[in-house]
């Protein structure tokens, strides 16, 4: 039975968002363009209306948001900093008006009695730093490094709770290997120095928050999928190693100490082509905890052509299983096999959940959105955390994904994982029984 004080009076309830995703207000008050606005742009896909421009208007919205928020029982809110809010050039001119922004979002949340957790970077590169090469130019360690400064100076005293990068094998490898999201490049002669690079800004983005931060809890997160063979032959197995590799430990390994896992991917041995000196002894980190973000499994197939990889996700809808409107399985015991295989981790000290979640279609009937596919996948991921939970497992907290509905990157508005559901035409907000869900369970003390 699935019940709130199993996980303990200190366990983390909160809910979460992204600036690109949701705050909208793209050209507004200053704000220069990320890649995400450039990439919508050129896009057929996402041109005109399909785009993040005008997201779930949290910009104008966030007083609402945080209000409702409040309403289901949440004590912890995390967002992220749009990096071109507040440096419009991504580096160099400050734009005041971006961070008062920020300063009255964090400013409610703490008069709300709502703990601010700050994700650092969120996808949403300056454009202008894109122009000179974005991720794959080494000197984006440096912009970052100058930009994680600035933040942690400003809100530091205010917010103690932060993130350095949210999925970095995802914004690197669909946004610099594969091109489906911004900025839509392609080939390792991209991913490898953007993967590097992105690795780097770990520790020293740790680095400049401890610095800056007296009393902070730092960490960072992480997409997990479970990845299972399709079959027992070598060929599957050892496909599904590489996956593995790939999706859940290219950056948590360096990070751990253990460098990149070249024995697993061979392909990888080529970023030392873009070690710097002293690159090995930079890359481990020393975080306070780490985010999960699991929501389904990968089943993988053996496939000589592709390249690299030799290997291929084999859809849910092509294996007949429970899936959601991002066609990922509905796998519960997911949430168990990702704990524990990231607490195996000798260095890992706290595991959150700062992402979980799944999009289903909604249909607004007499003002009411009657979400039980998603009800459902919330009460059986959560027994599955509560068991490792009791098991002692280092789990502190769970976040949502997501608050609201909202830009859900290259599948534009079509997919909704919040909590609450957002009418894009008048950005009019209504509760799912989802969100009322959480109210219910949240106020129990039993």
């Amino acid at each position: 039975m699935l019940t709130r004080r199993a996980f303990g009076d200190d366990f983390i309830w909160g809910a979460a968002t992204s600036a690109a995703q949701s705050e909208g207000a793209w050209n507004e008050d200053g704000r220069g363009p990320s890649i995400w606005d450039t990439f919508a742009a050129q896009s057929k896909n996402l041109s005109g209306n399909n785009g993040p421009a005008k997201g779930s208007d949290f910009y104008h919205q966030y007083p609402n948001d945080i209000r409702l928020l409040g309403l289901l029982g949440f004590k912890n809110f995390r967002f992220s900093i749009s990096w071109s809010r507040i440096l419009p050039n991504g580096h160099g001119r400050i734009n005041q008006k971006g961070l008062s922004f920020y300063h009255r979002l964090i400013d409610l949340c703490l008069l709300k009695g709502i703990t601010p957790w700050c994700t650092l970077y969120h996808w949403d590169l300056p454009q202008a730093l894109q122009d000179k090469g974005g991720w794959a130019n080494r000197d984006i360690i440096n912009y970052f490094e100058d930009y994680v400064h600035l933040v942690t100076n400003e809100f530091g005293d205010k917010v103690k709770h932060w993130m350095v990068l949210n999925e970095p094998t995802a914004f690197t490898g669909v946004g610099y290997f594969l091109g489906l999201h911004a900025p839509g490049k392609r080939g390792l002669s991209q991913f490898l120095p953007a993967m590097h690079h992105a690795a780097l800004c770990q520790p020293i983005g740790e680095m400049v928050i401890r610095s800056n931060v007296p009393n902070s809890y730092v960490g960072t997160t992480y997409s997990c999928t479970g990845i299972h063979p399709h079959s027992q032959s070598v060929q599957d197995v050892q496909a599904a190693e590489r996956m593995d590799a790939m999706l859940n430990r290219l950056f948590v390994e360096p990070a751990m100490g253990l460098g990149y896992p070249v024995k697993s991917l061979p392909v990888l041995r080529k970023v030392y082509d873009y070690f710097g000196p002293n690159d090995e002894k930079i890359l481990p980190c020393n975080f306070d905890f780490i985010g999960l973000q699991p929501y389904t499994r990968e089943v993988v197939s053996h496939r000589f052509i592709i390249p690299y990889l030799q290997a291929r996700l084999i859809p849910a809808n092509e294996r007949s299983v429970q899936h959601t409107a991002m066609n990922w399985e509905v796998y519960p015991p997911v949430m168990r096999e990702m704990v524990e295989k990231f607490a195996a981790y000798s260095n890992v000290k706290d595991i959150i959940i700062t992402e979980n979640g799944a999009a289903f279609p909604d249909q607004v009937i007499d003002g009411r959105i009657d979400d039980q596919q998603r009800q459902s996948y919330f009460v059986n991921h959560l027994k599955e955390l509560q068991n490792c939970v009791l098991d002692g497992l280092p789990v502190k907290g769970y976040f949502v994904w997501s608050l609201t509905d909202n830009f859900e990157w290259a599948e534009s508005y079509r997919p909704r994982f919040g909590l609450i559901y957002v009418d894009y035409e008048d950005q009019t907000r209504i509760v799912k029984d989802s969100g009322y869900w959480f109210q219910r369970f949240l106020s129990k003390t039993n």
